[in-house]
């Protein structure tokens, strides 16, 4: 049988009902991108990166995320679990920590195609593309990712503001400009 995008989401809303949501999402996303061939088929050819919604409720959201080569995401936090998983490339992760005065590094994490990363929903990081491909995942969270208020931080002097999701889609815009002036041969 093949998988489809509302078999991803279906998996993932009937783990959202279980006593532990948050693992046994992770479990669901681990058999998920433990076949990365059947998750790259049923979302399709990546052609530039982005944020695609494959599903939104008040207690779920289900994203594709495509991060552009050389790419790099501020510290931000998603006041909600997260789970990702990777079935392509790799994330870089950096994770921080509020402190009086902003934030300090609290390590890091890569992240490589066929592996999974919970956080919880007071986690705070920031997310990079270091590679030469586009670094494909699953992301799940355990609300509304688009209605929740989120803050980020400024990646040079850690001030916090408000998350600007438009602001995050104009990165990815420019990362993906950089990516397509590096890759034309006809620059070359």
């Amino acid at each position: 049988m093949t998988l489809e995008i509302d078999d991803i989401v279906d998996r993932c809303r009937r783990a959202r009902a279980e006593s532990t949501p948050q693992l046994a999402i992770r479990d669901v996303v681990a058999e998920l991108v433990a076949d990365p061939n059947s998750v790259a088929e049923a979302i399709g050819p990546i052609v530039e990166g982005g944020i695609k919604l494959l599903h939104r409720a008040d207690d779920l959201t289900v994203l594709h995320i495509a991060w552009t080569p050389g790419m790099r995401l501020m510290p931000h936090d998603h006041a909600m679990f997260a789970v990702v998983g990777m079935y392509g490339g790799q994330e870089d992760n950096e994770f921080f920590r509020r402190t009086p005065g902003g934030l300090e590094t609290a390590g890091g994490r890569e992240l490589p195609a066929s592996e999974v990363l919970v956080m919880g929903d007071d986690v705070i990081h920031a997310v990079a593309n270091r590679r030469e491909e586009y670094a494909v995942a699953l992301h799940v969270y355990g609300g509304d990712f688009f209605n929740a208020e989120r803050s980020e931080w400024d990646p040079e002097t850690f001030v916090e503001r408000p998350r600007d999701l438009d602001g995050t889609t104009r990165l990815f815009a420019a990362a993906n400009a950089a990516w397509a002036a590096r890759s034309d041969p006809a620059d070359a």
